[in-house]
Order: C-alpha cells, then sequence, then structure tokens
C-alpha cells in the first residue's frame, strides 16, 4: 500500500470513531479541550493497537491462504464499508441528559467498540504488502485527531455530521477493498 491509500485507510478508520465522538461531544455539557483530548487519546490508543491484533492474528492464517488472500481483503473491508454505510443511515435514539464528563471506562468501552472494524482491517492487512507498525499508527494518530475534534464539534452539530462522516468512511474502505482486489487480479495491467 503506498502512504496516500494508508492516509485514506487511516481516515476512514476513525470515522466510525469521530461519529461517536460528536455523539459523545453532543452528551456532554459544555466540553472543554481537555475532556476532548482526553477522549481522542483513549480512542486513538485503542484504535491503533486493534490493527495490530488483527494484523498478528492474519498473520498466522496467512500460509493456509496465500492463493485467495486479496479476496480474503476484499471481503473483509467491503463488509466493514458496508457496515459503517449501513449504520450511517439507520435511525438512533438520542440521549436527553448532558454530563460534564464521562468516565474512562465508558470512553475507553466506546473505543473499543469503535475499533472492532479496525481489528478486522488489520487482519485483512496482513494479506497485503503493508507495514503495519506505520499503518497503526497513522489509524491511532488521525483517531485521537478526528475524536479530539468531534468531540467540540458535538455540542453544535449534534449526530446528523457523525453519520455522513461514517458515511464517507464505509465509501473510502469499499474503494481500498476494490483497489486490492483489482490490484491482484491485475485489471489495470
Amino acid at each position: 500500500m503506498n502512504p496516500v491509500a494508508i492516509l485514506f485507510l487511516a481516515f476512514a478508520m476513525s470515522t466510525d470513531a469521530f461519529a461517536a465522538a460528536i455523539g459523545k461531544g453532543a452528551t456532554l455539557h459544555r466540553p472543554r479541550w481537555c475532556e476532548a483530548l482526553r477522549t481522542g487519546l483513549i480512542f486513538g490508543v485503542i484504535e491503533a493497537l486493534t490493527p495490530l491484533i488483527g494484523w498478528f492474528l492474519g498473520q498466522a492464517a496467512a500460509q493456509y491462504v496465500s492463493s485467495w488472500d486479496h479476496w480474503i481483503a476484499f471481503t473483509l473491508l467491503f463488509m466493514l464499508g458496508a457496515r459503517m454505510v449501513f449504520n450511517s443511515v439507520r435511525a438512533r435514539k438520542v440521549e436527553e441528559t448532558k454530563p460534564a464528563t464521562h468516565s474512562f471506562w465508558l470512553l475507553a468501552l466506546t473505543g473499543f467498540a469503535t475499533s472492532i472494524d479496525a481489528m478486522a482491517v488489520g487482519a485483512g492487512l496482513a494479506f497485503v504488502d503493508v507495514n503495519i507498525y506505520s499503518t497503526a499508527a497513522a489509524i491511532g494518530l488521525a483517531t485521537m485527531t478526528m475524536v479530539t475534534i468531534g468531540v467540540m464539534l458535538g455540542r453544535f452539530l449534534g449526530h446528523v455530521a457523525g453519520r455522513r462522516a461514517e458515511m464517507a468512511g464505509g465509501v473510502v474502505l469499499i474503494g481500498i477493498g476494490s483497489a486490492i482486489l483489482a490490484e491482484h487480479l491485475q485489471v489495470f495491467s
């Protein structure tokens, strides 16, 4: 994968966390930058670790599936992208109360829930030529940045912008999966 694809992947992986952060910001009473940065760090660290876990699991299975690994990467990225698009259009319940801050464990649980797809992407990346450490770092940094901004935007934008960002991220994942498949099938050669 080239650096531009890694950058697109990193921001695509951060969109579901960004959407959650907008929701978190919308439920807080006047979130401050320190709370937004704290939330971003928690999400970013979790989002950077999960593709590493997925990659190591994928590497363990790579020798058994090397002849159709590009189909696995495509299928995982396509399904995750489609799920993100589906989730972006599905109606969500809006919470009425606004706490001053969220607990660490609530943020960590939310961060983990939004990073399950990053673990699957990491497993898919085990089948392509990519430096998983720099890719995971890019995903974590993009997530930290997007979540920090998302929390601050949350009280102004609400849930609508978060859903659109999640949809865009899903479309990007589908595109990256299609590009991997096309590259291995040498469609454009």
